[in-house]
């Protein structure tokens, strides 16, 4: 039984109308990111420096000398892991020396620089994501149950959704500041270096804030869920 105080918030109907529209946010962000990107890939940089040279000496011109940047495969599965000290960059950003290469590679030492600087956000992440993994795994048998067995969410089924989606929000809502300080850091080194000149920023700018849309959908989204398995509640 859903209750009036349940919707005092949102008018009933609304979720599903926010649920359409985060829908289409999420696929945008998604599209924003693969043609931002793809565009600012075919430009190359004037210094024809690689991403992995623009992330070493990002985290060099910070004294960090522990960080280890290695090659992976797939398209856009760059990523520093802070539990290894490593800097992962795809083939495509490893060795690139287009404005997007060198955005994503300075982004992750910015990552890097957050570390080792301590950056009470990052470790914050740091500490969700054991949770986070968890209630990721748990969840698709939550969702599962939801329809097979107790038809709909109820009970300790909508109880353990409801915590999980609280974990999966508040880590999506870290997320935020983190991957924006990150941004920051790298688009102000990427000129105070001169890997880059001020007029190739924009292509870079394009990328990181295409997407940094992507980690908004993905706290929305996360949000949304869980104010509607709220609502819900008796």
């Amino acid at each position: 039984m859903i209750t009036p105080l349940a919707f005092a918030f949102l008018p009933p109907g609304a979720f599903m109308v926010l649920f359409v529209l985060v829908f289409i946010l999420a696929i945008y962000a998604q599209f924003r990111v693969s043609s931002a990107y793809r565009k600012n890939a075919e430009i190359p940089s004037r210094g024809q420096i690689t991403g992995r040279e623009a992330a070493q000496a990002v985290m060099s011109n910070a004294g960090i000398t522990d960080v280890e940047i290695v090659e992976t495969e797939g398209h856009l599965t760059d990523h520093y892991d802070p539990m290894h000290k490593r800097l992962v960059l795809s083939a495509e950003n490893y060795h690139g020396t287009s404005l997007a290469a060198l955005g994503v590679a300075a982004h992750e030492a910015g990552h890097a620089i957050q570390h080792k600087e301590g950056y009470a956000m990052l470790n914050f992440r740091m500490l969700l994501v054991p949770a986070t993994q968890i209630v990721s795994g748990v969840l698709p048998f939550i969702i599962l149950a939801s329809w097979f067995l107790v038809r709909g969410f109820t009970g300790v089924i909508l109880d353990v959704a409801i915590i999980c989606y609280a974990v999966l929000s508040l880590f999506q809502l870290v997320t935020l500041p983190v991957e924006f300080d990150a941004s920051r850091r790298a688009k102000v080194q990427l000129v105070n270096l001169g890997i880059l000149d001020r007029d190739e920023m924009p292509g870079v700018n394009e990328t990181l804030n295409a997407a940094a849309l992507t980690y908004v959908a993905a706290f929305v989204s996360a949000l949304l869920n869980l104010l509607y398995l709220l609502s819900r509640r008796d």
